[in-house]
């Protein structure tokens, strides 16, 4: 990971600011920390993170009021710290446009494995820098860009929505279990009762057209995950 990669850690919890960020700082992270939504907001403004670690509840704004003006128009990935077992703060925040969750308490090691898992996804890749752009009716994906299209028209797409999107059109017409999408869209393994994949589909179904009959490109095989389906 390189020492320049920024990020910005919005936390009211002082204490836990300063162990989190020595331990980042310590693995090669630049880190900046503010203690409330405001902050946190002049500070993406002024740092221009590569990642942003959001806790939810804090004074002044909290965490998803911040995380829904910061989407009006930064696509930068966001990690969101939530309290474990309040899981609609974190349905909430990925409808939102969060990438990912880390429950609090959490280990300073989880969450740098979180970090990294996200970074990996967004980093330039040299092995498809030399790919096709991946095409199906009206989308186009260009990965090494980190562009997708719609007719033609460019997609605001989060980082996490973009590597769905990627996964699904690589196996075009194939089924995808969430398991998988999980592992390649987060670097992560799919936890019990965990509804981020199904989430983050949704948001990126709204965000495409749909087919010539109507229906999403994106279909639920029930019981096991989702299919792109093939648009010629």
């Amino acid at each position: 990971m390189p020492a320049t990669t920024r990020v910005l850690l919005i936390d009211d919890d002082t204490e836990l600011c300063e162990l989190l960020a020595a331990y980042l700082t310590g693995e090669g992270f630049a880190v900046h920390t503010v203690h409330d939504g405001a902050s946190g907001l002049a500070a993406l403004r002024e740092q221009s993170p590569d990642i942003v670690v959001l806790d939810v509840m804090m004074p002044r704004l909290n965490g998803l009021d911040v995380l829904r003006e910061l989407r009006r128009d930064s696509q930068v990935p966001v990690i969101m710290l939530t309290a474990r077992g309040d899981d609609i703060d974190r349905i909430v925040g990925l409808e939102l446009g969060a990438d990912d969750y880390v429950p609090k308490p959490c280990t300073p090691r989880e969450l740098v494995a979180r970090l990294r898992a996200i970074l990996r996804r967004v980093a330039p890749d040299n092995a498809r820098s030399q790919s096709e752009p991946l095409r199906s009716g009206a989308v186009e994906l260009q990965a090494e860009k980190r562009i997708a299209t719609w007719n033609g028209t460019p997609l605001t797409l989060t980082s996490t929505e973009f590597n769905l999107l990627e996964v699904l059109l690589r196996q075009c017409g194939r089924v995808v279990d969430k398991h998988e999408l999980c592992e390649r869209a987060l670097g992560r393994s799919l936890e019990r009762y965990d509804r981020s994949i199904d989430v983050h589909i949704s948001n990126l179904r709204q965000k495409l057209g749909a087919l010539a009959d109507g229906r999403s490109p994106i279909q639920t095989v029930r019981g096991v995950g989702y299919l792109y389906v093939v648009d010629n």
